[in-house]
């Protein structure tokens, strides 16, 4: 239920407002598949033996909440008879999170299939290595017509929707569909949440098409989220130049950038993103930044150890949704972004399945020790 604190300091901060009716606090549409990733932190080209596991950057920004309690639904496209499927299936459901989506013929082995994510973890001076193998990839034929948005917003209800700039990218089938859940959401009163995730193989030769389409959405979202390359390739947004400089001048070159943001799209009213320095491998400076309202928050980036950096930013965002969805105040929401991050980073999966609140805290606060 939400607090007097929250509806008199924190909306009018942000001018967000939770849903009080809603049967799922968080929604994702996702192009599932599997990563696969050698043992022991090796190299791919030189591994016969590898992990594999259910995957999507969506979902693991969703294992965050669903592993807190909080009731979450995938919209996503499956393989129909395919072990892959059921696969993936498995894993969103011991991930605690509700799925639904059209069975799709595989049409023969030159067909459909569930992409594949083929990564080197690195080690030491070793860098990481990410090698994706979409051909084929099921999820690209995800529809707005295969889900019945009126159910799912009107009748069942959403608190916020979670957009990603890697599902709106995948193919003029799902930059529509995302389309229509922002506007959907927009309608019936549920936050959007947009994560830009740029990426250059996918806006080849569909530019304007896909700004067109990025903008249209980042115009009605709540949440915007996002590195430099995001909100400057996506949006248009003057960007800085964060090379050789130093921390202080990275720090006013991503406020400047947000606060041309928040001036081109001033229906957000959330803008975050997390600032990475590489030691090595595995060891990283990581920090956040937030503009909630008009206020600041940073969090100073601290050194964290990591076993696998992939998914480390999913889980900042998944930790900084938990945050709002529980109704802490907005300082809360990073700070637990921040280490729902750090966690990732510390496990062999690209999502992080805290057992607790309590884990996620005890790596903000530092506190390593032993817990019996």
């Amino acid at each position: 239920m939400l607090t007097a604190e929250f509806n008199d300091k924190n909306t009018e901060d942000t001018n967000m407002q939770l849903k009080k009716d809603f049967t799922w606090s968080l929604l994702v549409p996702t192009s599932m598949g599997v990563r696969l990733t050698p043992m022991d932190a090796q190299p791919v080209h030189s591994s016969d033996n590898f992990k594999m596991q259910a995957t999507s950057a969506e979902t693991n920004v969703a294992s965050i909440p669903a592993s807190l309690g909080l009731p979450v639904k995938v919209l996503t496209t499956f393989v129909k008879g395919s072990p892959i499927a059921r696969l993936i299936k498995s894993s969103l459901a011991s991930r605690q999170m509700d799925y639904e989506g059209r069975e799709i013929e595989q049409g023969g082995p030159w067909g459909y299939r569930h992409q594949f994510n083929i990564a080197d973890s690195g080690f030491g001076s070793r860098g990481p290595r990410v090698h994706n193998d979409r051909a084929g990839e099921v999820g690209r034929t995800l529809n707005v017509n295969d889900f019945d948005l009126t159910r799912i917003f009107d009748k069942e209800g959403v608190r916020i929707v979670h957009l990603s700039g890697l599902i709106c990218a995948l193919s003029p089938e799902t930059a529509v569909f995302c389309l229509e859940l922002a506007r959907t959401a927009k309608r019936t009163g549920t936050l959007i949440s947009f994560d830009l995730n740029y990426r250059a193989s996918f806006w080849k030769g569909r530019e304007q098409e896909l700004r067109d389409i990025f903008t249209q959405i980042a115009s009605v979202s709540d949440i915007l989220i996002g590195n430099e390359e995001d909100f400057q390739l996506c949006l248009g947004i003057e960007g800085p130049e964060t090379g050789g400089k130093s921390l202080e001048a990275e720090l006013e070159g991503f406020k400047n950038m947000i606060s041309h943001a928040k001036e081109a799209f001033p229906h957000a009213s959330v803008f975050a993103t997390t600032l990475r320095q590489v030691i090595n491998a595995n060891r990283h400076l990581w920090g956040a930044l937030m503009l909630a309202g008009n206020t600041w928050h940073e969090v100073q980036p601290r050194e964290i150890t990591v076993l696998d950096r992939i998914g480390g930013g999913d889980g900042f965002v998944g930790g900084l949704l938990y945050g709002i969805l529980r109704e802490w105040e907005p300082e809360q929401w990073m700070q637990f972004g921040w280490a729902s991050g750090a966690l990732a980073t510390t496990v062999l999966t690209d999502y992080a399945l805290p057992a607790d609140e309590e884990m996620v805290w005890s790596i903000w606060k530092g506190n390593a020790r032993v817990t019996r």
